[in-house]
């Protein structure tokens, strides 16, 4: 038996199938989300006055107390970094890591405080870049952010409310707060 008779098929075959799922299936699966959801297909980005100014997926640093301030990030040199998106990989007991929390916690409990400070605020997320604070979180900062802005602390419990999302269909995952959202909200940017 001729070999190249026999592979002729197998090849064909290969062939066939990388076209299909390595360019075809990826080109209309493209098209459909740019038609479907073009937002969330090309990144989720906000825009204001035709500026893009984050994605609602990923985290950024705030630091002004006006601010909500997000999760700490350990992706890339400065954090928020989505090409070095990652975790810290210290261990817990890590004095390295140990010195980080102290000292996060200890800025956390002046800037806002209290004493009384959620576990989100001073770990960092397995990617660094989360974009999303727990209730509680954002609720400790309530009172920081209502005095920087000049405020009632029930016009900042009013946004946070607006901006808290429930677990997805009522029992998956916790519910959360968007930074980023919650932030433009409060300067009176209205993120759809």
């Amino acid at each position: 038996m001729n070999i190249l008779r026999l592979s002729r098929g197998p090849v064909l075959m290969f062939t066939m199938l990388a076209l299909l799922t390595g360019l075809v299936y990826p080109l209309v699966m493209t098209a459909f989300a740019q038609v479907a959801l073009p937002g969330q297909a090309n990144g989720s980005l906000i825009t204001v006055d035709g500026n893009v100014v984050g994605s609602i997926l990923i985290g950024q640093s705030f630091s002004d107390p006006k601010y909500f301030w997000g999760r700490p990030s350990a992706a890339g040199k400065d954090g928020y970094d989505a090409n070095g998106s990652g975790g810290s990989n210290l261990a817990p007991t890590n004095q390295a890591l140990i010195q980080q929390v102290t000292d996060t916690l200890a800025a956390l409990e002046a800037a806002n405080n209290t004493t009384s400070i959620p576990v989100d605020l001073v770990t960092t997320s397995g990617s660094g870049l989360d974009p999303q604070i727990s209730p509680a979180a954002a609720d400790v900062q309530v009172a920081r952010v209502a005095q920087a802005r000049g405020i009632g602390d029930d016009v900042v419990r009013a946004a946070v409310a607006r901006h808290t999302e429930g677990s997805w269909l009522g029992f998956v995952g916790e519910p959360r707060v968007n930074v980023l959202a919650l932030n433009l909200d409060l300067d009176g940017i209205s993120v759809k």
